[in-house]
This record gives structure tokens, C-alpha cells and sequence, in this order.
């Protein structure tokens, strides 16, 4: 099946999904959340897309999550890549589990590392992380501590004198490094409790 014909067809069915075709003949769906699950199991049974390559999640730092899963049909020969937005604070996006077994693990790691939801799953059970581990460590959010510890290779330009007094043509900090002075705040704040042996 063509790009085009497939687009076609699945716009056809759920007018209120957006595709485009990229250079590649990939056909990437905008699918609206409560669309999520009906759009899959038409591409799976109408578009021969029986094949679940994977899914998970983008955090676009603006609030938003992009939660994308990867089709694949096996006879056809094309491929169909669906997305949906949700809120990055409490965003949940229905199960495809019922539609594609493989989501299950998918989901799990999605859930784990971006701090979403999948209501229906049948095992949501953390996958990855210790039990005691706090944070969602693939969030835009999340403070890397490594990056406060050591310094970032690329924070100077090459041929730049290694000492604090040059200042740096760059001014973004690194992904999940915090300001300096926001950590040493936060560090001030926090109050361990009183040693007994004091």
C-alpha cells in the first residue's frame, strides 16, 4: 500500500487524525487521545499492521508529552508511526495491550521513565528502576547529578583556557544540569536529622 492510500485510509476512518508522509514513506498519525486505541486496532486489522515495533515518549519541556508507538506490516511492506499529546503532569494514554500483546513491556518502561500512565494495563509494575528510586529519569525535568558533580565536557568551546574566569560563548546549560545556585539553595534548605551519637 501506498503512503498516500494508507494516509488516506486512515483519515477516511478517523477524520480527526492528522498524517504526513515523510520523504521515507512513513506515515506518522496525530491521533487524539480517545482515539488512541480504535485508531491501532483499525491499523491493525483493516491497514495489515500487525506488527508492534515499539512504543514510548517524547517530553517536548513545554508541558507536553508526545506518546508514539511504530507499526509495521509484515505483507505490505509499510510502516505507520501514531502519536498522541498528553498533559506531562498526570497524562495517561489508554492501554494497547488488548490490541498488541508487545505493548505491555513498552509501556511499562514508558510509564517508568516519563511518569505517565496506561490505564488498562494489566501489570503496570515498575520494570526497570529500584523500588526506592524517586523521579522520572528520561523527563526534561530531571536533575542529572553527575552534571553537578563533574563538568560538562562541552560546557567550553575547543582551545578555551580550562579556568572559570573566561567566559563561554555558550549559555545553555546542559540538558538535566540545574543552575548552580539553585542546587547550593536546595542543598541549604534541606535539614538533616541530628546524629544521635552528637
Amino acid at each position: 500500500m501506498e503512503a498516500a492510500q494508507l494516509s488516506a485510509r486512515v483519515t477516511e476512518r478517523y477524520p480527526d487524525v492528522v498524517c504526513a508522509v515523510d520523504p521515507f514513506g512513513v506515515v506518522t498519525a496525530d491521533v487524539p487521545t480517545g482515539d488512541w486505541v480504535g485508531v491501532a486496532t483499525f491499523a491493525r486489522d483493516e491497514l495489515g499492521c500487525t506488527f508492534f515495533d515499539w512504543l514510548s515518549a517524547v517530553d517536548q519541556g513545554d508541558g507536553e508529552m508526545v506518546v508514539v508507538a511504530h507499526l509495521w506490516s509484515i505483507a505490505g511492506r509499510h510502516h505507520l508511526m501514531l502519536r498522541t499529546r498528553v498533559s506531562a503532569d498526570g497524562g495517561s494514554v489508554p492501554t494497547l495491550t488488548g490490541v498488541f500483546r508487545g505493548a505491555a513491556w513498552h509501556e511499562r518502561e514508558t510509564a517508568e521513565m516519563f511518569g505517565l500512565t496506561f490505564p488498562g494495563h494489566p501489570h503496570p509494575a515498575p520494570l526497570l528502576l529500584p523500588e526506592e528510586f524517586e523521579g522520572h529519569p528520561l523527563r526534561k525535568d530531571f536533575v542529572l547529578a553527575s552534571r553537578v558533580a563533574k563538568t560538562w565536557p562541552g560546557a567550553q568551546e575547543p582551545g578555551e583556557p580550562d579556568h572559570d574566569a573566561a567566559p563561554s560563548r555558550r549559555r545553555v546549560r546542559p540538558p538535566g544540569k540545574p543552575d548552580p545556585d539553585e542546587w547550593r539553595a536546595a542543598a541549604a534548605q534541606r535539614t538533616d536529622p541530628p546524629r544521635e551519637d552528637a
